[in-house]
């Protein structure tokens, strides 16, 4: 079987109107209504084989066979191998053939990809995707905005072409080719100009440019490995169509939809229905544009980036002979990205000229401009959750289906202890010695515990008079998520907390911090062993931990003991052990505290002696202060500690933290 599409033409006026019916037939018995010719059973007519006079001349103009777009490739090349072979009447009507199939399927495809243009404005749009009609939510011409439905019109375009029934408040304007070369600029100065082109504001990065430059998502680590973008190409816009509406308003389901309070589950049901933005215009035609991104490690100036960009553009686009690469990169091994991007047109033509003909056979989607739901939500009760939500979503743009979970833990995060609770009376403690003749570094003894918080970091930290005490701090969530009250509230049963840490007599772990005979730290990692993926019992996650110091004469060793306790109905999704801060060592803490340099800094005063200024300094190289903690940031965005573990890193004590996903 063979799916036929009959595309029946009238003429009508000066305008063209296309009629398409589809029909099912075996391939060995293609049929016409009327008469069978040829030796397959091949109408003739059904082809438009005949003179141009005769075609024009006969109330049902000949029909041209199109595969549907189902089966558009596999019956194409019966079309187009098999029938040439097929008998004509004289050799003037090959051409004409040829000629009405090319113009008809040029047509197919314009209208069909104007006619879903059309179908997607006013639709809900997530503008974390990349430009593409396939990913406008809902079905074709589900808009979330009221439009004068009842109200149509015939969109004439400029080729003589009509697409009947269109909304009276959406308009179509021809398009002009245009080039664009944005000049090395900045990350946030590029995520900037992409916004503006699809009429939003801020520097936020969104899809579009993150697809087109290759980034991760997460922003905070893309910006710090860019150096300097810039970009260069042509754009050949066919046709802009736009919603001509001026005041939009939502269906009323659409506000209805709008939670009310804070609640995860139902703002993230809500952006994944409907979306962030809705759709205002969508420009079809081509491009063709190179993306080039400068990473932070390459040497080159501004100037040698410039007189790049202008080889590329110049070697692509002046030269009709240009291929789809420039050549030998001059760049290649300077740490510079270069990425050739078309939309639209035939992508296996290499030459710029040759590919910017076939834009009109194959449009596709370039551009299209958006306006925030929330903008046209205005006195509904419920908006400033949704907004925050939003904001929350496309700042850091956790997966769509994390959406829940990442936005019941923004929550805010503080250290425990509090910097006021801890004790002003120096107490008793063990030490390690690191030299001979060097200062001594005391250990707090002190369970830090935070009880049905989840804990999202651990810090190593220096404390008292003389910051010659070493504690550690663990940081959680204020309360509990929402998604952890049915397993985690204070009326369910979980068992007691449980103390875990290393075997003291294991000599395995044992790594000394600077010289062998003296003080070791332990390097054993200390995470639940009984807590595996996927075990239905339950998870056990960190919510205490304790710096503790075995005592063997000047080989001390110090160890690290955490508190689990149970989640139960909970399964482990996934694990990771992170070696790297959450910040670099001078960051400011959330607590207002800073690290070691800031330690040092902000204790110098006159009435300090020299000598002791100088412990404290040697104190301060000896132990990493970084935070080591997991936020919105971190994609999905809703980790939780679940083991750690010391170890020591070019003479320093550090602390490395393993973070779960939990099944909730």
């Amino acid at each position: 079987m063979a799916s036929l599409a009959f595309l029946y033409t009238k003429q009508k006026a000066t305008k063209t109107i296309l009629n398409v019916q589809s029909y099912d037939l075996p391939l060995a018995d293609f049929k016409c209504k009327q008469k069978e010719l040829g030796p397959l059973g091949l109408s003739k007519a059904a082809f438009g084989f005949g003179t141009r006079r005769r075609s024009l001349n006969k109330k049902c103009p000949p029909t041209l066979y199109i595969p549907t777009t189902r089966h558009q490739q596999r019956h194409q090349f019966l079309l187009l191998v098999l029938l040439p072979f097929f008998p004509f009447a004289s050799e003037r009507q090959r051409p004409f053939f040829y000629g009405n199939l090319n113009q008809n399927l040029k047509l197919r495809r314009l209208i069909t990809t104007l006619s879903n243009s059309i179908q997607a404005l006013g639709r809900g749009f997530d503008v974390t995707s990349d430009i593409r009609l396939l990913y406008c939510k809902g079905t074709p011409g589900s808009r979330l905005v009221i439009l004068d439905e009842d109200q149509a019109k015939d969109l004439v375009l400029s080729d003589g072409v009509v697409v009947p029934n269109v909304p009276v408040d959406i308009d179509c304007v021809r398009g002009q080719r245009t080039t664009e070369k944005n000049p090395v600029c900045s990350f946030h100065e590029m995520a900037e100009y992409f916004n503006k082109k699809s009429g939003m504001s801020g520097r936020t990065p969104l899809g579009s440019f993150n697809a087109m430059f290759n980034f991760t998502g997460s922003w905070q680590v893309d910006a710090a490995a860019t150096k300097s973008l810039a970009m260069v190409g042509y754009f050949i816009p066919l046709y802009k169509v736009k919603l001509e509406k001026v005041n939009l308003v939502l269906h009323e389901e659409i506000k209805r939809a709008v939670p009310y309070s804070w609640d995860p589950a139902a703002l993230a049901n809500f952006i994944e229905s409907f979306g962030t933005h809705i759709v205002t215009s969508a420009t079809i035609g081509g491009r063709d544009v190179v993306y080039i991104r400068q990473h932070q490690s390459s040497p080159l100036s501004t100037s040698d980036i410039e007189n790049y960009v202008k080889d590329i553009g110049d070697h692509r686009f002046v030269d009709s002979k240009s291929q789809s690469t420039p050549g030998p990169l001059k760049y290649k091994d300077k740490d510079v990205t270069v990425i050739f991007r078309r939309r639209g047109g035939d992508d296996l033509e290499q030459s710029h000229v040759k590919w910017a003909e076939t834009v009109q056979l194959a449009p596709d989607v370039i551009n299209m401009t958006f306006t925030p739901i929330v903008s046209l939500l205005e006195g509904v009760p419920g908006i400033k959750h949704l907004s925050r939500a939003i904001e929350l979503y496309l700042e850091y743009k956790p997966p769509i289906e994390d959406l829940q979970y990442f936005l019941d833990f923004q929550i805010a995060q503080v250290w425990a202890p509090e910097q006021n609770n801890l004790q002003r009376k120096e107490p008793v403690c063990s030490s390690l010695q690191f030299s001979l003749m060097g200062p001594k570094l005391y250990i707090s003894p002190d369970q830090v515990t935070v009880g049905r918080k989840p804990v999202t970091g651990l810090r190593l930290n220096l404390e008292g008079s003389k910051q010659n005490r070493l504690a550690i701090h663990l940081q959680h969530l204020v309360s509990l998520p929402k998604i952890l009250q049915p397993h985690w509230d204070a009326h369910m049963a979980i068992g007691a907390p449980r103390w875990q840490g290393p075997e003291e007599q294991d000599s395995r772990w044992f790594e000394p911090i600077k010289w062998k005979n003296f003080s070791h730290v332990s390097t054993a990692p200390i995470e639940h062993v009984e807590t595996s993926i996927g075990d239905l019992s339950g998870v056990h996650i960190v919510t205490g931990g304790q710096l503790g110091v075995w005592d063997f004469g000047a080989k001390n060793v110090l160890h690290l003991k955490l508190l689990f306790s149970k989640v139960p109905g909970c399964t482990i999704r996934r694990s990771v052990w992170d070696h790297s801060p959450s910040a670099p060592s001078s960051a400011q803490r959330s607590d207002g505290s800073s690290s070691s340099h800031s330690y040092l800094n902000n204790r110098t005063s006159d009435d300090k002696k020299e000598d002791s200024s100088s412990h404290m300094a040697k104190l301060a190289k000896l132990v990493d202060l970084t935070e080591m903690s997991k936020g919105p940031q971190d994609i999905p965005g809703h980790w939780l500690v679940t083991g750690a573990k010391l170890g020591v890193d070019k003479g320093k004590i550090v602390l490395r933290v393993k973070y779960s996903l939990l099944n909730y």
